[in-house]
């Protein structure tokens, strides 16, 4: 009986164990679906569920005539996830070997991270999709492809410096990438994604919000006579063996860049072998003193006064003036010039008789109306407004080498934009990167008949016995000055180093371009303005008054 008792309590008690326990299971399935489901789903959501971005497209940057000298590719980044990856031996060789990333450097990234509990890390980026497919077959868990776009750049070192370039997150760092780059660039969108756990999309749930692509823009340059410059600026800087320059093509009528270059340049679609100061945009941020091309502008000033015409005589014998207890000299003695000879002939002693014989501030006056001394306004990042510096009182020898281009310092671009005054009759327009529909209004700051005057004897310059005789073009007649200025060093000016330049506009009858070119440290035989410039000069005018059908005028 005793027996028997036993046998039946524990009996009961199993049956009692095993029915608080299906009590116990019911509950909590009861609590998880019902009560507390929020938790399975959280859980679920977060194994499966993801918020991805969506990348946007930038922006293209195209010439004026639709042709793109910046657009964006596809490319792929890699990343891994450390609290999924963990990789083999084999697994880390096969990275290596397409990733071109030791083997042993992407197990340190993978450990680090892993300690620190990250679930995102970088391997490498901007990789092609044909690699990226390649990494995508190899099937490693915790390995994921990232789909971005990178910039490319159709005309490489030509426009380079002009066009500039993104980073690896595809934001503006240079150029007119950096100049308009909240034009350009797109807005990122947002979607939830099911994936798997191996990263595959398996589908999508719902858009948070769309990707919105950059805007194009649309550039006033050329990119054949882009070219064209590049390739004549780039053979005058070997065959004179120069250290850099630059070269503007402008529009007189709207005030458009058509090209601007400069030496050295680089590839953007490459650049980590380049030295940084290839990178910048000489004709807007590097200032030099311009020489003999302001003497175009002293002449004006004479002109405007009243007392002088291009006929009057002025004597230069016999080949130098003291100044105070300075020497101005020429580099002969031409004795009696005309003002038109004295631009002609490049006379620093007829143009410091000049200059000296008007009102102190007139030469200045002159100067900054028409844009020396002050930013362009062309918008372009790191641009120099140059120095222009106003006396109180004025030196007469500090008037005097104002008079030929010392003393002041200028860019290529406000070199260029000062000519176009005169080649427009002296009308000051704004110049622009961006092409122009509607040519705006500018303002006059020459008298027309000085700027006609000006035009008339500047074509003096280069004609035989000018000092820009090499500067001619065969069939049109050519408007023009040289420049030729010592450069300055850290013990002031150096010897045998000089900028050589020359600006001029054709055709001289009806001026529609203006080409600025201007090179420095020329160490070949000739270091002149009009032997160095002036060839490079005559090249690029040729070649673009051909493509852009203008007649002769000659």
């Amino acid at each position: 009986m005793n027996l028997i008792s036993f046998i039946s309590w524990r009996f009961y008690l199993v049956i009692a164990i095993i029915i608080i326990a299906t009590i116990g299971l019911m509950w909590r399935v009861f609590d998880l679906t019902i009560l507390n489901q929020h938790f399975l789903r959280q859980q679920g959501d977060e194994r499966i569920l993801r918020l991805v971005k969506t990348p946007a497209f930038r922006g293209m940057i195209v010439d004026r005539n639709g042709s793109p000298l910046a657009v964006s590719t596809t490319v792929y980044s890699v990343w891994m996830n450390p609290q999924e990856f963990t990789p083999t031996k084999k697994d880390l060789i096969s990275l290596q070997n397409l990733l071109k990333i030791q083997a042993k450097l992407i197990s340190s990234l993978y450990q680090r991270n892993q300690a620190k509990k990250r679930e995102f890390v970088y391997i490498k980026r901007s990789l092609s999709p044909d690699l990226a497919k390649q990494i995508k077959a190899l099937h490693i868990p915790g390995i994921y492809l990232q789909q971005d776009y990178r910039r490319y750049y159709p005309e490489g070192e030509v426009v380079a410096q002009v066009v500039g370039f993104t980073n690896i997150d595809d934001q503006g760092q240079e150029g007119i990438e950096l100049a308009y780059n909240l034009w350009l660039s797109g807005k990122s969108g947002k979607k939830w994604v099911i994936k798997d756990r191996l990263g595959r999309m398996i589908s999508e749930i719902q858009t948070i919000h769309e990707q919105k692509p950059g805007n194009n823009l649309v550039l006033s340059v050329d990119r054949r006579l882009q070219y064209l410059a590049y390739r004549e600026l780039l053979k005058g800087i070997l065959e004179n063996q120069a250290s850099s320059g630059s070269a503007i093509i402008l529009d007189v009528k709207t005030g458009e860049i058509l090209a601007m270059v400069n030496q050295p340049s680089f590839n953007p679609n490459s650049r980590d072998v380049y030295n940084r100061n290839s990178f910048r945009n000489r004709a807007v941020t590097d200032i030099f003193e311009p020489g003999s091309t302001i003497k175009a502008f002293s002449v004006a000033s004479a002109l405007d006064s009243g007392h002088f015409h291009p006929d009057t005589v002025i004597d230069t014998y016999p080949g130098w003036l003291r100044v105070g207890r300075n020497v101005v000299m020429d580099e002969h003695n031409n004795g009696p010039l005309t003002v038109t000879q004295i631009l002609q002939k490049s006379s620093n002693v007829g143009v410091t008789k000049i200059v000296l014989s008007l009102p102190p501030d007139h030469l200045w006056s002159v100067l900054h109306r028409v844009g020396f001394g002050e930013i362009t306004g062309v918008g372009f990042p790191g641009e120099q407004g140059g120095v222009l510096v106003k006396h109180q009182p004025w030196g007469a020898f500090t008037l005097a080498t104002l008079s030929w281009g010392y003393g002041i310092s200028v860019t290529t671009l406000q070199l260029a934009r000062a000519y176009a005054v005169i080649a427009n009759g002296g009308l000051k327009l704004p110049v622009s990167l961006l092409r122009v529909e509607q040519p705006p209004a500018g303002e006059q700051v020459m008298d027309k008949k000085i700027a006609k005057q000006l035009v008339s004897l500047l074509e003096s310059v280069v004609t035989k016995g000018g000092t820009g005789e090499l500067a001619s073009v065969p069939g049109y007649r050519v408007a023009g000055k040289t420049g030729t200025a010592k450069l300055v060093g850290q013990q002031g000016y150096q010897k045998h180093k000089y900028v050589s330049s020359f600006v001029g506009m054709a055709p001289a009858s009806q001026p529609q371009l203006v080409v600025a070119v201007v090179i420095h440290d020329p160490q070949g035989k000739n270091y002149h303005g009009g032997q160095v410039s002036g060839p490079v000069f005559e090249k690029i005018m040729e070649g673009t008054l051909r493509m852009l059908d203008i007649p002769p005028d000659a």
